[in-house]
């Protein structure tokens, strides 16, 4: 597998958000691209922007709420140091994923959407990675993994550690 370097976040910073929301608010239709920026830097959506976003669109806390929890791809707080997206599709079911992501989940002890106590993984769930012929599908850090095992999961999460 490729050596991946995780992205790296800045810390949440009121005015830095501040910076990034006044860089956006000129565009038409300015709440996603500035939702958008705010993940790209942060790597989440911090709940403090919510009325800095609101204030500068002039528009209500819970509208721009709303596109934060319409939008599945917006974090509300900060992911692990490793992302794992699991494929949930029909041709990943057809293949025994529903089984093998409740082993996974069960075997992190955390949820969907969640992060294990240790800050180490965070997972999500995805709706085809085009890896239909060789599923289950996941992604590791952006990177595909097919025919996802339990124990291939395990080794992709330390092979993107080391």
């Amino acid at each position: 597998m490729v050596q991946h370097e995780p992205r790296r976040h800045e810390p949440w910073s009121e005015n830095r958000a501040a910076a990034l929301i006044a860089e956006h608010v000129h565009l038409e239709g300015a709440t996603l691209p500035i939702l958008h920026a705010l993940q790209e830097t942060f790597g989440y959506v911090d709940e403090g922007a919510v009325p800095l976003i609101a204030d500068a669109l002039n528009v209500s806390r819970a509208e721009v709420h709303g596109c934060i929890t319409f939008y599945h791809d917006f974090r509300r707080a900060p992911a692990g140091r490793h992302q794992v997206k699991l494929c949930r599709a029909e041709a990943c079911q057809a293949m025994g994923s529903d089984a093998l992501h409740a082993e996974i989940l069960a075997g992190l002890g955390i949820d969907w959407h969640e992060t294990t106590p240790d800050g180490r993984v965070t997972v999500e769930p995805v709706y085809c990675l085009g890896l239909c012929a060789n599923g289950p599908g996941a992604l590791v850090d952006d990177l595909p993994v097919a025919r996802l095992t339990v124990d291939g999961l395990q080794s992709a999460i330390k092979e993107m550690a080391s």
